[in-house]
Order: structure tokens, then C-alpha cells, then sequence
């Protein structure tokens, strides 16, 4: 139910429109497009993620503005331990709030279950 609801909604956003018409259309297409095969996670894990989202957004915009004021010329690769590499929604928010900060990407997820970053750094002189 939770994913139709997602589905709608996001259609209806994407369309903006709240016609009879489009509502159907939108109403179809949540109803037709195939459903995940994947287990939903726990809720208790899905929640502290989506808070992490909430605290990633204002750090975002702090990492900016420093790369805007001094220079980040100093780049490190390093490992961090997946939270929940079994759960696919999670192993994405994961990638999501790493990537979202503009001086850190994935670079890949090993099999080991650790992901491979690449971050901007300060210089030590500065």
C-alpha cells in the first residue's frame, strides 16, 4: 500500500496537475508498474536513516560553503563499514547521504560489505 501511495504521489508531483484524467492515468500506472522483490526494511532501521538524511542536509551546505572559502586540495581514499548490507533500500541511503555531501563519493561497494570513498580534504598548512 505504502509503495502505491509513493507511486501516486510521485506522479501526481512530477505531472502537477489534480485532474480527473491525469488521476487515472497516475492511478493505473501505480497499479501496473511491477512491485519491488525485496523485503521492506525494519522500521527502526529505516527511521534512524531518514533522520541521518535530515542531519546530512544542513552539513551539505556547511561542506560548501568551506570548499568555497579554502582550498580543498588533498584527497584521501578510504574504507567505511556498510550499515545494512543485506537490505538494498538501506545499502542505498547508505550511498545516498555519502555521495549527498559534496567532499565525499563512493566509490564502490566491495563484497566485503565496506564502501570505498573518496573525500576532499584541507590541507594540513591551512
Amino acid at each position: 500500500m505504502g509503495t502505491f501511495i509513493l507511486r501516486l504521489t510521485i506522479w501526481l508531483l512530477l505531472t502537477a496537475n489534480l485532474g480527473i484524467v491525469n488521476l487515472i492515468l497516475g492511478l493505473a500506472f501505480a497499479l501496473l508498474l511491477p512491485r519491488p522483490f525485496a523485503a521492506s526494511p525494519p522500521l527502526g532501521k529505516l527511521i534512524r536513516h531518514l533522520g541521518r538524511v535530515l542531519i546530512a542536509i544542513p552539513q551539505a551546505y556547511y561542506e560548501a560553503v568551506q570548499m568555497m572559502i579554502y582550498p580543498h586540495n588533498r584527497e584521501r581514499i578510504f574504507l567505511e563499514r556498510a550499515t545494512s548490507p543485506n537490505i538494498p533500500a538501506l545499502v542505498f541511503l547508505d550511498i545516498f547521504l555519502i555521495t549527498f555531501t559534496p567532499k565525499t563519493l563512493v566509490i564502490r561497494e566491495r563484497e566485503t560489505g565496506e564502501y570505498e570513498i573518496h573525500s576532499l580534504e584541507r590541507s594540513q598548512g591551512e
